[in-house]
């Protein structure tokens, strides 16, 4: 029984790009057009066909069939021309190696129209369609939805959103009309795009599951930026109080002076709060601390009075505060009367100061980052251990109990080859 796989090509590509004439039979001679056509046009669909059409006379060889695989083109002429082309090849092909079916390969809804040509003069046992992945006609439109409508994820952003906005669209046009349906759907399309293009649904499940671990384990920074939340809140409403006891003034950076002027201490004290929850769980743990959490304090409250010194200065010069007074103090029994900073002075001190609290900063941090919160004794750290060679050994060996036990034993037999000696 022999079966005749054919590779159907209308519009003659074949010939247009290798310059040659079908048909083309044999596997050898199929095997090297697949060559010609792919080294002329890489991207054409025709290279995955003949190779479909290689594959799938191998498949019947390997289950002891005969196959004679062959590939036919058309003219460019015309398409009448082409079909009597296609029909005349089958013809010699039919007569010289007379198959008893055929399997037809196809690539484009163009070759399909040759099938009823093949079936009036063999019988054909399947049509293969060959559809490549990456191909851009239209051919390629119902694989790539198959594998859209697979893609669970693909299908929840997108299908659920659209069947929404299609549903509700109608809705918002009967009661508001049309314009404000279409600008509320507008507006929510472009927050979830938002929310998506951020990463917000990732970032908001990553935060629930930190605080849900951090419940778990007992983390002191649980407490600390709850009481952060609360500072936060105080200092919001301290600074709204701030800008609604102020009299109508024009433009609006006053009022953003005073609610900072206001709020900047509690806001920084909440600051403050967290990142001492965060260093004291830092200093729980058995890892090295680090100099990001142990610097956030200072740097904290360093930028909490350098903005402070500087929306201070705004409003002073603008009379909506009082100077800043320095008391009185005693130094060797002698005191100093009390005076008032002019704005200027009063903005350097406090860039001073934060400069200063940033330095000091610094200083701590190189002396204590990158030591072991715990593991020290009596305020020393542990020692090192040595390793089996001594000082000039690989470095390799760690120090174990068992090791500790064979030194003794070695060093107490020595002892004793020592006393013997001694005793003769």
């Amino acid at each position: 029984m022999t079966t005749l796989v054919v590779c159907l090509d209308r519009t003659d590509d074949v010939g247009r790009r290798t310059g040659l004439r079908t048909p083309i039979v044999g596997w050898e001679a199929v095997r090297a057009l697949v060559t010609d056509v792919g080294l002329a046009d890489p991207e054409d669909s025709g290279v995955n066909t003949l190779l479909e059409a290689l594959r799938v006379s191998q498949s019947l060889r390997d289950d002891d069939e005969e196959a004679v695989v062959a590939v036919v083109s058309g003219e460019r002429d015309s398409m009448v021309s082409a079909d009597r082309a296609v029909a005349h090849q089958l013809d010699e092909l039919i007569a010289e190696y007379q198959p008893d079916s055929a399997i037809v390969v196809i690539d484009s809804a163009e070759d399909e129209r040759l099938v009823p040509i093949v079936e009036s003069r063999v019988q054909v046992d399947a049509v293969d369609r060959v559809v490549v992945r990456q191909a851009r006609d239209i051919e390629s439109t119902y694989y790539l939805l198959k594998q859209f409508l697979a893609d669970e994820e693909l299908r929840q952003t997108i299908l659920v959103p659209l069947g929404l906005t299609l549903l509700v669209f109608p809705v918002l046009a009967t009661v508001v009309g049309p314009a404000e349906g279409a600008a509320t759907i507008t507006a929510v399309i472009g927050l979830f795009l938002l929310y998506k293009g951020f990463s917000v649904d990732e970032i908001v499940a990553a935060l629930a599951r930190q605080t849900r671990d951090s419940l778990y384990s007992g983390q002191v920074s649980v407490v600390t930026y709850v009481v952060a939340l609360g500072l936060t809140l105080v200092g919001f409403f301290v600074g709204a109080l701030g800008v609604s006891s102020l009299e109508e003034t024009p433009g609006s950076v006053i009022p953003v002076m005073q609610f900072v002027f206001d709020s900047i201490p509690w806001l920084a004290g909440a600051a403050l709060t967290a990142s001492a929850g965060r260093l004291f769980d830092e200093l729980i743990q058995d890892e090295p601390l680090r100099g990001s959490y142990l610097h956030l304090p200072f740097l904290v409250v360093s930028v909490g009075l350098v903005v402070r010194g500087f929306s201070g200065f705004f409003l002073e010069q603008q009379g909506q505060i009082d100077s800043f007074v320095i008391p009185s103090i005693m130094i060797n029994q002698q005191g100093i009367e009390s005076f008032a900073l002019t704005p200027g002075q009063r903005l350097a001190m406090f860039v001073a100061l934060g400069v200063l609290l940033t330095l000091v900063g610094v200083q701590i941090v190189s002396r204590y980052a990158g030591r072991p919160s715990t593991g020290r004794e009596n305020g020393h750290e542990q020692p090192e251990p040595v390793d089996d060679e001594g000082a000039g050994g690989s470095g390799d060996a760690e120090l174990t109990d068992g090791g500790n036990k064979a030194r003794l034993e070695e060093h107490t037999l020595s002892d004793r080859r020592s006393d013997d000696d001694s005793g003769e």
